[in-house]
């Protein structure tokens, strides 16, 4: 029987002076001159920016949908938001994805409001990313804390690990898509939502 693998701990988070020592190296090994006037700050500058765009670890999207809504009538056709924006980071070039997401869902007595959506997208996009994970991450997120009848998912973006290095094709988007429950299993309801986020386009 083979031995049972030991979880190894979660790595200890260095301090901001590694982290500003390490955009310095960078600089250097890269050719540059880190003690010139338009370099002293990029390390300051690059560790708050970091802090930005990856505040996503920071924050459980869960959270921003515990708060719901019954009264609403007896509405049940589906809540569609659309184009909602995000920018991201491929993890395995630590290059932008620029993109928008379409997130729907089958209410099930209840609904959350549309802002949520969008936060929860956000909170998501602004971790070290695939395309592929996050567009299961959101719809997976939806589905487990809304328990609607159905969700659907679809995220079109730009990879600038391919339009500026690499292959560097300028033009290439990548479209992903997450089905769950009644968008899954009707055909019916899977067309309405992609009908719904392609109007007026």
């Amino acid at each position: 029987m083979a031995a049972k693998k030991k979880k190894q701990p979660k790595p200890r988070k260095p301090s901001r002076q590694q982290a500003e020592d390490a955009v310095r190296t960078l600089l250097l090994w890269a050719g540059e001159d880190t003690r010139r006037e338009g370099l002293v700050d990029t390390p300051k500058r690059v560790a708050l920016a970091y802090e930005d765009w990856f505040s996503g670890y920071k924050v459980n999207p869960v959270e921003y949908l515990q708060r719901t809504f019954e009264e609403v009538d007896g509405y049940d056709e589906m809540i569609v938001l659309r184009d909602i924006e995000f920018e991201s980071h491929c993890e395995h070039h630590m290059a932008p994805i620029i993109g928008r997401a379409h997130v729907g869902y089958l209410p099930n007595h209840k609904v959350v409001g549309i802002s949520k959506l969008a936060r929860v997208v956000e909170a998501f996009a602004r971790r070290f990313q695939v395309q592929e994970k996050m567009t299961a991450q959101i719809a997976n997120c939806v589905q487990d804390v809304l328990q609607p009848k159905g969700v659907g998912i679809v995220i079109e973006a730009t990879h600038q690990c391919m339009t500026t290095r690499g292959i560097h094709k300028s033009a290439v988007t990548m479209v992903t898509s997450q089905m769950l429950g009644t968008f899954r299993k009707d055909a019916r309801t899977r067309d309405e939502f992609l009908r719904m986020i392609e109007a007026r386009r």
